[in-house]
Order: C-alpha cells, then sequence, then structure tokens
C-alpha cells in the first residue's frame, strides 16, 4: 500500500512541537529483536531482556511491537507470556526492520492541543554513516504513519532530506533541545548532511520540531557507534533540570569531554532564559566486547507511563544511579533493567524505544 503523501508546510505552523518524554504516553514502540548481526551470541537473552522490559512497559501503556513474521511472532508470544506480560497490551504490527533502533530510525512524535492532536516529524535515515544496510529501518516512519492515520512532515532543505536521528536530540517539551557537536557538526566522520552550518540545523530544529532554543555540547561518551548521541550522557529530567554523566576517574577517556560538557551546561540558559540545574550520573565501570569499547551509560533510561527503566550493568555503580534518579522521579517507580547483554548491541533502553505521546490529556 502507498504511504499517503506528507503535509506541506511545516508543523510548527500548525502548532506543534516535540513533547517532553514524561508527559503522558499513548505508547511504546519497540523493534523486536531479530538481528543476530546487532547481538552476536547473545540474540536469546536480549530477547528475555526485552520481555522483562516489556513486562514493565505494559503496566502503564500499550506497547506497538514490530515483528517480521509470523513464526517470530507466535515465538514472541509465548516468551512475553512466560514472562507475565499482559498481552491485551501489546499491538502487533508487521513490519520488516534490519535493525531494532527505533529510537533512531523511527519518526519523533509530535503534539498539540487541536485535533489532530499527534503528527510525524519524518527525517532521512542512513545508519548513522556507518553501515551498508538500512532500507527497511528508514521505511519504518510511513509504516507508523500509516498504521496511526497521524498527519507526516518530512524534513527537507533544497539539497534534499534531512538525516536525523532520534537519540541526537533530547527535549525538554517547553522550547529547548540538547544536542551534540560531535553527531550533528563534525565535516569529516560519519556527516549526516554535509555542508549543513549549525545555523541550518537550528532552523530546521524550530521548523520541524518546535524548538526555540539548542543547547550544543561537545563530543559524546567512547565506544557510541553513533558518533555522539546525546541520550548516553545528558538527559532532561523535567523541564528546568538535566541528569549529565560524569567521570571521576582521570585516566579514562570520557573524563576530559564529560568535565567540557559540563562546562558548556554551567553557561547554558533555556528558552525562557533561565539557567540550568544540574544533577551528575555516575558512569558505570568500562564494559569491552571483543577488545571494543561499549556505551554502557545509566543515561540510557527510557521514562514510561508507569516507570523510569534504567539500564544496568552489574556494577557498583548501579545502586547509586538508580538512587539519584529515584529521588528525581518521585510520581513513578524507578526500575533496573539488566543490560549488560543488550549494550553488546552498542546501545540500550532509550536507544531501542520510541514512545507515542497521548493525544488528548490535560497538560
Amino acid at each position: 500500500m502507498r504511504a499517503p503523501a506528507p503535509m506541506t508546510g511545516v508543523p510548527r505552523d500548525e502548532g506543534y512541537r516535540a513533547p517532553a518524554e514524561w508527559e503522558p504516553h499513548e505508547a511504546t514502540w519497540l523493534a523486536w529483536p531479530h538481528s543476530p548481526e546487532d547481538w552476536p551470541g547473545k540474540l536469546e537473552s536480549v530477547r528475555w531482556a526485552y520481555a522483562d522490559w516489556i513486562r514493565h512497559l505494559a503496566r502503564g501503556e500499550r506497547v506497538r511491537l514490530l515483528i517480521p513474521d509470523p513464526t517470530t511472532e507466535a515465538q514472541a508470544r509465548v516468551m512475553l507470556l512466560d514472562a507475565g506480560v499482559d498481552l491485551e497490551q501489546i499491538d502487533w504490527i508487521r513490519c520488516t526492520t534490519d535493525s531494532s533502533w527505533i529510537r533512531d530510525f523511527g519518526p519523533v512524535f509530535l503534539r498539540r492541543e487541536e485535533e489532530p492532536h499527534i503528527a510525524l516529524a519524518r527525517f532521512a535515515f542512513n545508519a548513522w554513516a556507518l553501515y551498508p544496510q538500512f532500507d527497511r529501518d528508514a521505511a519504518v516512519p510511513l509504516a507508523l504513519a500509516e498504521f496511526l492515520g497521524a498527519p507526516r512532515y518530512d524534513a527537507t532543505r533544497p539539497e534534499g532530506p534531512i538525516v536525523l536521528e532520534g537519540g541526537s536530540l533530547e527535549f525538554n517539551g517547553v522550547g529547548t533541545l540538547i544536542t551534540t557537536e560531535e553527531c550533528l557538526l563534525d565535516p569529516a566522520v560519519q556527516v549526516r548532511n554535509p555542508d549543513m552550518t549549525r545555523a541550518e540545523l537550528e532552523r530546521i530544529f524550530h521548523d520541524y520540531l518546535g524548538i526555540d532554543k539548542t543547547i550544543w555540547l561537545g563530543d559524546g561518551i567512547a565506544g557510541d557507534d553513533t558518533h555522539g548521541h546525546v541520550d548516553d550522557l545528558c538527559r532532561f529530567v523535567d523541564a528546568s533540570t538535566v541528569v549529565l554523566c560524569r567521570e571521576d576517574r582521570e585516566e579514562d577517556v570520557n573524563y576530559r569531554p564529560l568535565r567540557e560538557n559540563r562546562e558548556r551546561l554551567e553557561g547554558a540558559t533555556l528558552a525562557d532564559g533561565t539557567r540550568l540545574e544540574m544533577v551528575d550520573l555516575p558512569m558505570p565501570h568500562p564494559l569491552y566486547f571483543r577488545g571494543m569499547r561499549l556505551p554502557a551509560s545509566y543515561a540510557n533510561f527510557l521514562i514510561a507511563n508507569a516507570a523510569v527503566l534504567v539500564p544496568t550493568f552489574n556494577d557498583p555503580n548501579d545502586r547509586i544511579a538508580l538512587g539519584i534518579l529515584g529521588e528525581l522521579f518521585t510520581d513513578r517507580d524507578v526500575i533496573g533493567i539488566h543490560a549488560t547483554d543488550l549494550v553488546w548491541g552498542q546501545g540500550t533502553l532509550h536507544c531501542l524505544s520510541c514512545q507515542e505521546p497521548k493525544a488528548d490529556f490535560a497538560r
């Protein structure tokens, strides 16, 4: 079936904005893990981690699950039942993907007060300008727009579509975005949009995401194959407060970039002119796979309706990170999800999910 044509104009002119992650969700979208290449030797254990994660998500919202074929769906149903998941909360959407990193190849959901409440901002996806196979992933926003019957805005410029991933964007819901120069402005490594300037990107954020102020951090953390996604190092926990990863071991490669990012945030202001509040979040000890540093980070948590789900790594700092986030999110449970296997794929909970905002609610 041919996907409906995109809307004309830009979503900001129609009153749409990118909501904060803690605003009410209708659902969370996931792509069931099916690629052994993403998790070498770990695919079965990763699926059990998904089942545990979905059990917590389904307590407070629907889970919309992309599944490639009937056989995989039947296997997933048995696994979710064994894990105690309420299958009445699951929508099974037949859609074949190349990978499971739906935060990046999925759309950015937008919301406004008037009907239709929900729209999708679609950016082009090129597998982080790193991997060769991504055509099926790049088509997923079209499938989501068709499933929901939601208007879609395709982000473009005269040179062509804008390449952007959801993991590079962090919103406070009231006009401020945090991103990194390493990911979006590096002129030589994993280049998304050649020759695109900072000012041009900020105009795209303004027009397609409802952003008035962009805060630019420097580099991301070591081991991140996306080349600097912000959701591994800095996250909003309310409209004026962020958690920022901190590395205290001077010999660690993350020590300097995280200190430099803190210095940038100390001088930053929000869209309304007020200063940010910052809370330090520890880093776990380094994890490696086949000699390669993995991007293990507590900042890759997911804020859901009923819980904040936090990746944990069998590390002494797990308890500290959960305690910090528990003090910040007093309106929902903070739950650790074992992510040592997940991070073999070079990402964890936030990278693997995409939240759909609730259409009609009182702010």
